[in-house]
């Protein structure tokens, strides 16, 4: 199945409610949140079972990751 990469730039203060919003999204199979300098920080795998057994601690390390820097891009690979 292709799969389609989205780009999306976010400051660090919004960067949680935006990964929020993406995971509760459902069409999303990946989200990998990068600095400015485009290393990435952590990559989230969402498929349906992982989505409803750990969104939790995904956030709480998201937002423990939004405090590192000022600004992210967040990837996200979509379903076709």
């Amino acid at each position: 199945m292709p799969e389609k990469i989205e780009e999306i730039k976010v400051k660090g203060e919004d960067l949680l409610k935006k990964v929020k919003e993406l995971i509760h999204e459902g069409n999303i199979r990946r989200i990998i949140i990068k600095n400015e300098s485009g290393e990435t920080y952590i990559e989230i795998p969402l498929t349906l079972g992982v989505v409803g057994m750990v969104v939790a601690p995904i956030l709480a390390a998201v937002g423990a990751i939004a405090a590192l820097a000022a600004n992210f891009t967040i990837a996200v690979v979509k379903k076709e």
